[in-house]
């Protein structure tokens, strides 16, 4: 990635607000997770997170934050997976006030996924929801953050990227977020679709920039 490029990124997000939104997002979902195995990453059923999941897991060794390591749930996992990838979906029923549910759908989330949201809730478990304009997940979220097709100038998969890279980030002092203080992770190379590191800072922004640059609709 060479300086114009950088440019070109920072005045897009810059005049989006999108780096402000990923990066209270990021720093929001941070301070909440303060529980080892704590961290529980879902999807849809016809979604599943690998994407964040293997950022949140580099960006947690990275920062020297283990609790930033993702335990990824899964609709249907074969019963032959590794431990790290059989987490099934009764693990949200089990949520409580040390956990915290991050829900990333690029589809709608069904009523059973809403029902077991709202019961975590319930129990005591912060909510964060990161999808395209889902309303009714969003109303049962703490905090949200909705990348609408054709209307953001942000992909998906971009705002993944700058959501992961904002928790990974240190807070700088004084700041607060709106929600704080209210397993079975394994290295991200382990993960399918994973890499064992983002690299240099060079190559976490050329991902960065490929990612954001993509179709509106990825």
């Amino acid at each position: 990635m060479n300086t114009g490029q950088v440019e070109a990124l920072r005045t897009l997000l810059a005049s989006s607000g999108w780096l402000e939104r990923t990066r209270y997002f990021g720093r929001a979902l941070r301070a909440r997770s303060r529980t080892p195995n704590g961290l529980l990453i879902v999807g849809t059923p016809t979604f599943e997170p690998w994407h964040i999941a293997a950022h949140l897991e580099d960006e947690s060794r990275y920062a020297g934050v283990p609790e930033l390591a993702p335990v990824l749930i899964r609709w249907a996992p074969p019963s032959d997976a590794p431990p790290h990838l059989r987490v099934g979906i009764d693990r949200i029923e089990r949520a409580g006030r040390a956990e915290t549910l991050l829900i990333v759908g690029s589809d709608t989330a069904p009523d059973a996924l809403l029902e077991r949201v709202a019961d975590a809730r319930k129990a005591g478990a912060a909510i964060f929801a990161l999808d395209r304009g889902d309303d009714r997940l969003d109303s049962l979220a703490h905090e949200s953050l909705a990348v609408r097709p054709a209307v953001d100038p942000v992909s998906f998969d971009g705002a993944q990227h700058l959501v992961s890279m904002a928790v990974g980030a240190a807070d700088p002092a004084g700041s607060r977020c709106a929600v704080s203080g209210r397993g079975d992770s394994l290295p991200v190379d382990s993960w399918p679709g994973g890499s064992s590191r983002l690299g240099n800072v060079r190559d976490r922004l050329t991902r960065l920039l490929n990612a954001v640059s993509g179709s509106l609709d990825t």
